[in-house]
C-alpha cells in the first residue's frame, strides 16, 4: 500500500486514556492488606473495593479518575495475591466462583498467563475474560428480562444487574469495563487501540477476582429467590458447506505470511506482537485464539488505512470519552459523520496490497462470499423449510385416512384461505426481479413452481458491507420468523408419521382418529401458507436496504407488520407441536395471518413496494 506513510506510532491511545490506563492507577503507593479484600477461603470482601469508588459532589455519577488512583493499591495487592498462589490453590479457592460464567475451563488459563509474565497472554486473556463476563452478565440479566441491552455499558448500568449485584458492586464494573471515562479494558483491547506492553497485569489479576466475586453474589441471589441460571447456547457451525469453504492454508502460504507481516505498512509496528502470537497459534490449532487476535488487528490495520485515505490522523487514536471511538462501524460505513463519502471501501476496491507475494492470499479472499452474516444465514432458512415443505406430499397415509378426510374438505375458512393465498401470491410474484422470474411468475403461479422460485430468490446477491442497524433489525425479525417456520415443519412431518403409525396399529382412540384427520386436512392449507411467508421473506431479502428509505413512523409501522407474523409463526409452532395438536386453531390462526398480510399489502409499505416506486423514479 504505498499510500500508507510509515509513521513512528508508539500508542495508539490518546493521551488521557493513556494516562487513565497506565500512570493514574500506579501514582497511590500505599499498601493494602489483602485480607481486607479476600479471605482465606476466597470470599471476595466487596466493601474494601466499593470503598474506593469516589463519587462526584452530586452523587450523581462517579469521579472515575479518583476511583481509578484509589483502586490502584487494591489491584496491586490482588495481583501479588494470586501471583503467590499454586495454581491448585488457586483453582481450590476460587474455581466454583466462576462456574456461573458458563466456562470455568478458561480461568486456569488465566491463572498461567498471569503467571507467565508475558503481556501480550495477559492482553489475550483480559480479552476472553471481558467477553465472557459480558455474556455471563447478560444470562443474568436474562432472569429478570427477556430482551437484554446491546451494549456492555448499559447492561452494567441497568437496574435489573443492580437488583442482582447491588449498585456498588455495579459502580466498581463501571470504572473497569463499563465507560469510556474509566479504565474502559474492554473497548481498549477489543478494538485493537492497546499494545500488549500497555495493558497492566494488575488490571487482570483484579478482573479475575471481581469476577469470582460476582459468582459469590449471585450464588447467595439464586438460593435467595429459587431462580436457575440458564446459559444461552452458542452458536455452533454444523453444515459441512460452511466448514469447508475456507481452503487449506499450507506451510508456504504461512510463510509468506511471516514475511508479508514484517514489511506491510497495514500492520502497526507496536501491534506486530499480536500477529507472530496469532500466527502460532494457528500452526498450533488454537483457531479460537488466533481469530480473536486477527480480527482485533484487521480493525486496527483498517483504521489506519482509514484515517489515511481520509485525511483524519487522529482517527487513530482512542477518542476522549465526549466522542465515540473509530470502529468498524465507522470504517466500514458507507458515509463519514460530516457526510462526505468514506473512501475506504473505494479504496480497497482493488487488491488490498500489490504483491506479487501475496496474489495467491488475494485470491482467496476475493473468491469468498459472506457464510455467517444474518443475510447468509436466512438464505440457509428459507430453503432448509423449502425442502421441509418440499417432503410433506411425500408422507404416506394410511388406508382410509384421506377418504375420511375428503368428506370435511367443504370447510368455507379453508377455502376462503386458499383463495387469499392465490391471490398474495399473484400480487407478490409481480416484484419478483425480471431477470428472475419463472415460467408465468406474473401471473397465478402454479403451486408446483414455488420452490424453484425461492431458490431463484436465494440466488441473488444481497450486499453485506453497509449494513446500518435497521437492517440487521429486520434481519433479525426475519430470522425468528424463518426459524419458527423451520419449527413448524419439523413437528407437522414428525406428528403426521407419529399418527401414521398409531393409525395403522389401530391404536387411535376415536379423538384422536378425528384430531389426525383435522391434521392431514390442515397440511393443505399449512404447506402453501407456509410457502406464502418463505416467498415473502426472500423477497423482503432481496430488497432488505431499500429499509433505510422509510422514514420513522414507516419503520416502526413495518416493523410491527414483519412481528405480527413473527407472532402468528410463534403460535403455530405451539399449536403444531405434538403435545397440543390444535389443527382446528391453526387454521382460524392462518385466516387472521393472511388478512393481515393482505391488509398491509395493500397499503403498499413492504420493502418491494418501496423499491419498486424508487425504481420508478430512476427510470
Amino acid at each position: 500500500m504505498e499510500i500508507l506513510i510509515e509513521d513512528p506510532i508508539t500508542t495508539c491511545l490518546s493521551p488521557s486514556v493513556y494516562d487513565m490506563i497506565c500512570k493514574l492507577g500506579f501514582e497511590a503507593r500505599e499498601n493494602c492488606d489483602i485480607s481486607s479484600i479476600v479471605t482465606q477461603n476466597g470470599e471476595v470482601c466487596w466493601t474494601t473495593i466499593t470503598d474506593c469508588v469516589v463519587y462526584t459532589e452530586s452523587a450523581q455519577g462517579l469521579d472515575y479518575g479518583e476511583s481509578v488512583r484509589l483502586l490502584g493499591p487494591v489491584c496491586q495487592a490482588v495481583h501479588l495475591h494470586l501471583s503467590s498462589l499454586t495454581k491448585g490453590q488457586f483453582e481450590t479457592r476460587y474455581s466454583s466462583g466462576f462456574q456461573w460464567t458458563g466456562v470455568p475451563e478458561l480461568f486456569p488459563e488465566m491463572f498461567d498467563a498471569l503467571g507467565s509474565l508475558q503481556s501480550l497472554a495477559i492482553s489475550l486473556s483480559l480479552m476472553k475474560l471481558t467477553s465472557c463476563l459480558e455474556r455471563a452478565l447478560a444470562d443474568v440479566y436474562l432472569l429478570i428480562r427477556k430482551e437484554c441491552p446491546f451494549l456492555l455499558r448499559d447492561l452494567i448500568a441497568s437496574e435489573e444487574l443492580s437488583q442482582v449485584f447491588g449498585q456498588s458492586v455495579m459502580d466498581v464494573l463501571k470504572v473497569f469495563v463499563g465507560s469510556p471515562r474509566g479504565l474502559n479494558l474492554r473497548n481498549v483491547l477489543w478494538h485493537g487501540f492497546a499494545a500488549p506492553q500497555e495493558i497492566p497485569p494488575k488490571y487482570c489479576s483484579m478482573m479475575i477476582l471481581l469476577t469470582a466475586g460476582l459468582g459469590q453474589l449471585l450464588k447467595g441471589y439464586l438460593q435467595q429467590t429459587k431462580f436457575t441460571l440458564a446459559h444461552r447456547p452458542f452458536i455452533t457451525l454444523t453444515s459441512l458447506e460452511d466448514l469447508i469453504v475456507f481452503p487449506d492454508v499450507t506451510y508456504e502460504v504461512l510463510s509468506v505470511l511471516e514475511e508479508v507481516m514484517k514489511k506491510s505498512t497495514f500492520i502497526l509496528k507496536i501491534m506486530l506482537p499480536y500477529w507472530e502470537v496469532a500466527l502460532l497459534n494457528f500452526k498450533s490449532h488454537r483457531f479460537a485464539d488466533c481469530a480473536i487476535l486477527l480480527l482485533v488487528q484487521l480493525e486496527t490495520g483498517l483504521r489506519k488505512v482509514f484515517a489515511t485515505v481520509n485525511k483524519c490522523p487522529k482517527r487513530l487514536l482512542t477518542a476522549e470519552s465526549t466522542a465515540l471511538y473509530t470502529t468498524f462501524d465507522e470504517i466500514l460505513a458507507k458515509h463519514l459523520n460530516d457526510g462526505k463519502i468514506n473512501q475506504l471501501p473505494l479504496f480497497l476496491g482493488e487488491p488490498a496490497m500489490e504483491k506479487a507475494a501475496v496474489r495467491a492470499l488475494v485470491s482467496i479472499a476475493e473468491a469468498y462470499g459472506a457464510r455467517c452474516h444474518p443475510v447468509s444465514q436466512l438464505k440457509k432458512q428459507v430453503l432448509s423449510c423449502e425442502r421441509s415443505i418440499g417432503v410433506w406430499p411425500l408422507l404416506p397415509l394410511p388406508e382410509g385416512s384421506e377418504r375420511e378426510a375428503q368428506r370435511s374438505e367443504g370447510n368455507s375458512e379453508i377455502n376462503a384461505c386458499h383463495s387469499l393465498i392465490t391471490e398474495i401470491v399473484a400480487e407478490l410474484c409481480h416484484h419478483v426481479p425480471e431477470a428472475h422470474r419463472v415460467p408465468h411468475a406474473s401471473e397465478h403461479l402454479p403451486p408446483e413452481e414455488w420452490p424453484q422460485l425461492l431458490r431463484e430468490l436465494c440466488s441473488i446477491p444481497v450486499r453485506t458491507l453497509f449494513c446500518p442497524r435497521a437492517v440487521l433489525e429486520v434481519l433479525a425479525v426475519l430470522r425468528k420468523i424463518g426459524a419458527h417456520c423451520r419449527r413448524v415443519c419439523g413437528q407437522v412431518a414428525a406428528c403426521a408419521e407419529l399418527r401414521r403409525r398409531q393409525w395403522e396399529d389401530r391404536s387411535l382412540r376415536s379423538r384422536q382418529r378425528r384430531n389426525y384427520l383435522r391434521l392431514v386436512h390442515s397440511i393443505k392449507l399449512l404447506s402453501p401458507m407456509l410457502y406464502l411467508i418463505l416467498l415473502l421473506i426472500a423477497l423482503e431479502l432481496v430488497n432488505i436496504h431499500v429499509v433505510l428509505g422509510k422514514n420513522t413512523s414507516e419503520y416502526q409501522q413495518y416493523l410491527r407488520f414483519l412481528k405480527s407474523i413473527l407472532q402468528y409463526t410463534e403460535n403455530l409452532a405451539a399449536y403444531t407441536s405434538q403435545d397440543k395438536n390444535k389443527w382446528d386453531e391453526a387454521v382460524n390462526l392462518t385466516q387472521v395471518a393472511l388478512l393481515k398480510i393482505w391488509t398491509f399489502s395493500e397499503k403498499k409499505q413492504m420493502l418491494i413496494h418501496l423499491a419498486k416506486k424508487s425504481t420508478s423514479k430512476v427510470v
